[in-house]
């Protein structure tokens, strides 16, 4: 008789424990739930306010929880995964992680006098130092892409650097430097960076748009108010 009450109440203590762990299930799903989904992929709101924070932290700047600011975020996140996936698909070549720590290193020894003041401050932000790490290098990563998608297809020539010197930098120089002679050759290779930068931002664009176009892309709205 002892034997089926100890046998009943472990079977009622089982479906106790059951049921608090579905609501701790359902819990932990409406507090991280879906912020964006691109193709198979998913960007949760804890993702997206993580990429806030460690933004922020690099920028130093409060991080902003705004609708506006969190939109803006998950736009830019939308792009991120529609880079890592053609970085997947199509093997590009991509930093080792040991690549970030001199610029870690930097970044820490201008901002923070110590590595104590250094975790105080990840700890005001909510985030860690692996997640700095990662955001420097994606940053690595997403310029190396860069570099290596976009950028040779990319030709200024002559007339261009020659048409954008006489509008743009010619006058510019006059009204700074009155009376001095203004030669092309002195702002020859500014030019040229500033002129092929703009075309691969363009060409940056279109790609992300026709990327854009290729995947179901679905912003959850309740996330973003």
């Amino acid at each position: 008789m002892k034997r089926g009450v100890e046998i009943r109440y472990a079977g009622r203590y089982f479906k106790v424990a059951l049921l608090a762990a579905l609501l701790a299930a359902a819990r932990a799903d409406i507090i991280d739930r879906i912020a964006v989904s691109v193709g198979s992929h998913v960007i949760t709101l804890s993702d997206l306010e993580r990429e806030i924070r460690v933004t922020a932290f690099l920028n130093g700047v409060q991080p902003d929880f705004s609708p506006a600011g969190k939109r803006a975020t998950a736009d830019r996140m939308v792009e991120q995964r529609l880079i890592r996936d053609e970085l997947e698909n199509s093997r590009y070549p991509v930093p080792a992680p040991a690549e970030v720590e001199p610029q870690l290193e930097a970044f820490q020894k201008k901002y923070y006098p110590g590595a104590d003041a250094y975790r105080k401050a990840l700890a005001r932000y909510g985030i860690t130092g692996q997640d700095v790490r990662d955001e420097l290098l994606w940053q690595r990563t997403l310029l190396l892409f860069i570099e290596v998608r976009f950028r040779p297809g990319v030709q200024v020539s002559d007339k261009e650097i020659q048409d954008y010197f006489d509008k743009t930098v010619a006058p510019a120089a006059r009204l700074a430097h009155p009376g001095q002679p203004i030669a092309l050759e002195d702002y020859r290779a500014q030019i040229e960076r500033t002129l092929t930068g703009e075309r691969v931002d363009q060409e940056m664009d279109r790609w992300l748009e026709q990327a854009r176009m290729r995947t179901e892309i679905v912003f959850h709205p309740e996330v973003f108010q």
